[in-house]
């Protein structure tokens, strides 16, 4: 058994992205061996983790492209601290190769200048397909479609970016 406390936090960045209705795009994770979410079918927010190096901002924008293929995005706002989710213990030492007792994450709001046929979901190199399906939703709903143990940060992210979901 892993223990929790001895295991850093990953760096991760993630990005509420907003259509001009104030909708936010969510995918539906794709089903994969050794997912930090665990088994089910979860919805959520393109995110991912910050490599050596890498500006919080640079990565946000890298992993929307890789896991949503939108480039057309103008950001708006980020919040003003790191958020943090632990795993369940069931995860700790699974997820992320056994590296991480969960992750600390800066979120970025940015606005979708594109249009829907810039929306792509396959593979790009070096990077899985992260979600399978996708879908606007309105920001209230956010926290009710991840999986659990990211609904505090996902309520945080609401919180902080509200006032630009306003269309």
């Amino acid at each position: 058994m892993t223990d929790p406390t001895k295991l850093p936090y990953r760096p991760c960045a993630g990005v509420m992205l907003l259509n001009p209705y104030g909708q936010v795009f969510v995918g539906r994770r794709a089903e994969r061996k050794g997912a930090s979410e665990g088994h089910g079918q979860w919805w959520q927010m393109p995110q991912g983790g910050i490599d050596k190096g890498e500006a919080a901002e640079d990565a946000a924008r890298r992993e929307l492209w890789e896991e949503t293929g939108v480039r057309n995005a103008t950001f708006l706002a980020q919040t003003e601290d790191w958020l943090v989710y632990d795993l369940p213990p069931e995860l700790v030492g699974v997820a992320w190769k056994g590296k991480y007792r969960g992750q600390k994450q800066m979120w970025y709001a940015a606005r979708f200048e594109g249009t829907e046929r810039d929306i792509d979901l396959k593979p790009r190199p070096n990077h899985k397909a992260e979600f399978d399906a996708w879908r606007w939703v309105p920001m209230g709903v956010l926290p009710a479609l991840v999986v659990p143990f990211k609904r505090a940060v996902y309520t945080a992210v609401v919180a902080a970016f509200a006032p630009l979901g306003l269309g």
